[in-house]
């Protein structure tokens, strides 16, 4: 799978980018900074004016902010669970990808995150949430799925970091041993006195399998308990048990398409054709594949449930996304869910980088409009005709859904820039596993160890 490519030149080239820096970057920085400066800029105009310049009105009071907030923690399933269940495994393949994977979990539960925050009328109370002892004798409702997001976001937020510098260690070592200046003093503060004994590989490796372990549960309980915030409400079509599985296949396979995505652009933009291979777009395309099915089934389900049980609140909802104001909308997220990616990636002919890529556009178009139709027409059809209405979304919150994209490419250009995007020492492990073939390459892999990643 891996090419031959010597140890020296494997370091140098996944280097490259953080020791030598083009104008595009700077370009490319400059302009995502600026999205997002006006999306906090428009972030500041709601919380002056209020939030009559938004489109939400009764009563559909959730829409875009909770959309995003669905689809960003959703997104954020992509690092670990892929990661971790390849670790778990063993696949030899995963090496040059588990980073790209685990830095996208951490930004995108970041952003996420900050989308309740967002939809609070008084966002500088958005400590009430925190079970914090107080003078007051003030504690939040711990019965509000709200409070359950918060404990259950900041423990994967805290866990994936956590399994995401772990690995980082080595790699600023190597950093480290190869900067001058303040570049060495950083990433020497940086590797925590990482000198590759055999004690820290061992502590390292030991660390890594335990979170690998800890982490997955953590992760599929997390969209679980975000699916609560809709199963729990008596609202046409969200009162259901299948939220939970339909939530988390739904963000693996959002979370899976982010990924194919962020390989593509790193492979083409940082000149990793020799680390990123087409059979690494080929796996992650299988596992697209499969949820991508899994998906359909899960909206099949759904559908017929509803429809056999033929109630008039949900039938409203049902047909105002089949045939309704909101149709459109729904048949563009099953082409892009399923008619689109299923001849893509079915066939290895087309299974290719592009096809992997143009599925994966797809794909995060669809989960997008997913989650929309999940909120805004229950709420728009609530239980009696005399309180439905409709959601129409303003300049206000396309442009905060706008500069949360920005934000995501932005922290994800800075890491790439400042963190080798490719873990190294993995990489040469991987070169110098040990196989049956030949003594020879045993020592070198003793040799590797005792050494330097």
């Amino acid at each position: 799978m891996m090419s031959a490519t010597p140890t020296r030149d494997v370091t140098s080239a996944l280097l490259a980018p953080l020791l030598k820096t083009s104008w595009r970057f700077y370009v490319l920085v400059g302009v995502l900074a600026l999205v997002v400066a006006a999306g906090l800029l428009t972030w500041t105009y709601q919380m002056f004016v209020g939030f009559g310049v938004t489109g939400i009105r009764w009563p559909v009071f959730w829409a875009f902010y909770v959309t995003n907030f669905v689809f960003w923690i959703g997104i954020s399933h992509a690092g670990t669970l892929i990661s971790a269940i390849l670790r778990l495994v063993n696949a030899g393949w995963r090496r040059p990808v588990t980073r790209c994977a685990e830095a996208i979990t951490v930004f995108a539960l970041m952003i996420g995150a900050m989308f309740p925050i967002i939809h609070l009328g008084r966002p500088w109370l958005f400590f009430w949430l925190v079970p914090y002892p107080n003078q007051r004798r003030i504690w939040p409702n711990f019965r509000s799925p709200l409070v359950w997001d918060f404990f259950a976001i900041t423990t994967y937020l805290t866990g994936s970091a956590l399994f995401l510098a772990l690995p980082l260690i080595p790699d600023f070592a190597l950093v480290r041993d190869r900067a001058t200046g303040w570049r060495r003093r950083v990433y020497g503060w940086l590797a925590l006195g990482w000198q590759g004994t055999t004690r820290q590989w061992h502590r390292l490796e030991s660390a890594m399998q335990i979170m690998a372990i800890a982490i997955i549960p953590v992760a599929v309980s997390v969209h679980t308990i975000v699916s609560f915030d809709f199963s729990m409400a008596p609202v046409p079509m969200w009162h259901s048990t299948i939220f939970g599985p339909y939530f988390v296949a739904g963000a693996i396979f959002s979370g899976i398409a982010a990924l194919i995505l962020a390989m593509a652009l790193l492979r083409r933009f940082l000149h990793l054709e020799d680390f990123l291979h087409p059979v690494h777009f080929e796996n992650l395309g299988k596992l697209l594949l499969m949820m991508s099915l899994l998906w359909a089934y899960f909206v099949f389900a759904e559908r017929l449930t509803v429809y056999y049980g033929n109630e008039p609140s949900e039938m409203a909802v049902f047909w105002s996304t089949q045939r309704g104001a909101y149709a459109p909308l729904y048949w563009i997220m099953v082409t892009c869910n399923f008619l689109i990616p299923l001849p893509l990636l079915s066939f290895r002919r087309l299974r290719t980088i592009a096809g992997c890529v143009v599925a994966s556009c797809s794909v995060l178009i669809g989960m997008w409009l997913e989650r929309f139709l999940i909120i805004v027409p229950s709420l728009s059809h609530k239980y009696l005709s005399y309180s439905w209405g409709r959601y129409r979304p303003r300049p206000v919150e396309i442009m905060l859904t706008v500069s949360t994209f920005a934000a995501m490419a932005l922290l994800y250009a800075l890491f790439a820039k400042l963190v080798p995007i490719i873990s190294i020492w993995e990489l040469k492990v991987g070169q110098h596993a040990p196989q049956p073939a030949t003594m020879q390459e045993n020592e070198d892999t003793q040799g590797l160890w005792r050494t330097q990643p």
